[in-house]
């Protein structure tokens, strides 16, 4: 199949294209009883469209932004979706609405709007993929705040993706114009005393701009900030001999590292065409060789979603759609909890793989997995480097390897 085949099934498979408009607030109004309430600060290397209904649009500025947004949603709605409205201005029982939009002009302020929304000092950067609007990316990160329970303040931080399907060298360029802005608000977040620690979730090609700023902070450190405690890379997008080196990179202590793998994953199948046909690290098997004694000794959680049910027909957002492993991610994984212990009730057959041992972990809905889904993990020794579970490095890496 030629890449321009492969380009049309995928914009095929994503369907018609994404909802705009509704970053509008809703005029005031007394308070609908059957409503949840999202605040969130999102920060953004995107241009202003000048409109309110978009704010933001595809385009890169040369200076971030940063904005207070606070989405209702539906109480009365199935866990893993999102309810765009049909029409405009939504309805606050039945749709996804913006309540609220407030532009922040200084770190004060936002210190400010954090000290307001404390969540006990812990924080939840949400990082998107590929082919998003403002808007998608807003609404999304409200729909797992919600859904997965946890008890994090939500920062999300928008790139510049024109949101289409033929435009993939240019939000992966966009991902690489946002590294230095990710990293300094990273930074900054950390910096403030309110915060005591955070948690990265990333998804698809905004694993790579994860990835890239915390290399950064790395190379500039010889460490990732101390209060970054959890990264999780859900349907990382990126090639699995870089992701070797980016690791590595970091220094150490590194932060614990959870990874949302899925072999069925369509995008995933066609960036790995285009990108020289080379493995994309949310791809892989996890219990296969070389990769499984790989993860183990890293210390690196993978969770294979392959036979989870995805509502989606790419199979890429299974970590968001899932009720159950949303729920895993803003009850355990965020609070650092194992993942191989009597409490945890994922579901029906669902199995560990510990240092070689396997051994079943709970049971989840029917609805939501067709047959067991594996997950392999090993306790990670922040004190350890963690370098002789990448093997695939350059001489130069071998030959003079990161200083602890």
């Amino acid at each position: 199949m030629s890449r321009l085949s492969l380009l049309l099934a995928l914009l095929m498979l994503t369907g018609c294209g994404h909802q705009t408009g509704v970053m509008t607030p809703l005029a005031a109004a007394a308070p609908t009883p059957s409503t949840a309430k999202v605040d969130m600060l999102v920060a953004t290397t995107r241009q202003p469209s000048g409109d309110p209904a978009t704010l933001f649009n595809g385009e890169r500025s040369a200076k971030p932004h940063l904005t207070e947004v606070s989405i209702s949603i539906p109480t009365n709605r199935k866990s893993g979706t999102v309810q765009w409205p049909e029409r405009l201005p939504p309805n606050p029982a039945t749709d996804f609405a913006v309540t609220r939009v407030q532009q922040v002009s200084t770190i004060a302020e936002g210190r400010a709007w954090f000290r307001q929304h404390p969540k006990g000092g812990h924080a939840l950067v949400f990082i998107h993929g590929f082919n998003n609007t403002y808007e998608d990316s807003v609404f999304r990160l409200a729909q797992i705040v919600h859904d997965s329970g946890m008890q994090a303040t939500p920062v999300l931080f928008t790139w510049p993706s024109r949101a289409e399907v033929v435009a993939y060298q240019y939000d992966k360029e966009s991902t690489n114009y946002s590294r230095t802005a990710l990293e300094q608000a990273l930074r900054t977040l950390a910096d403030d005393p309110n915060v005591k620690d955070i948690t990265i979730l990333a998804h698809s090609m905004g694993t790579w701009l994860a990835m890239e700023s915390l290399r950064q902070m790395g190379i500039r450190d010889g460490h990732v900030n101390a209060k970054i405690h959890n990264v999780i890379l859900a349907s990382p997008d990126i090639d699995i001999d870089v992701f070797a080196k980016q690791y590595v990179e970091l220094g150490a202590p590194r932060p614990k590292f959870t990874i949302f793998m899925s072999q069925d994953d369509k995008a995933l199948a066609v960036s790995r065409f285009i990108s020289g046909r080379v493995s994309r690290l949310g791809a892989i098997n996890p219990t296969e060789e070389p990769y499984r004694s790989k993860l183990e000794k890293a210390g690196i959680t993978a969770i294979d979603l392959t036979k989870v049910k995805a509502k989606d027909s790419l199979n890429h957002g299974k970590f968001a759609e899932s009720p159950e492993i949303v729920q895993l991610i803003g009850q355990r994984l965020m609070t650092g909890q194992p993942l191989t212990d009597s409490k945890v009730t994922l579901g029906q057959g669902i199995t560990a793989v510990v240092g070689g041992t396997v051994s079943t972990i709970g049971t989840v809905a029917a609805s939501a997995v067709a047959a067991p889904a594996i997950i392999v993990e090993q306790p990670l020794n922040r004190n350890k480097r963690p370098s002789a579970a990448v093997d695939q490095l350059d001489d130069n890496l071998k030959s003079q390897p990161l200083t602890q």
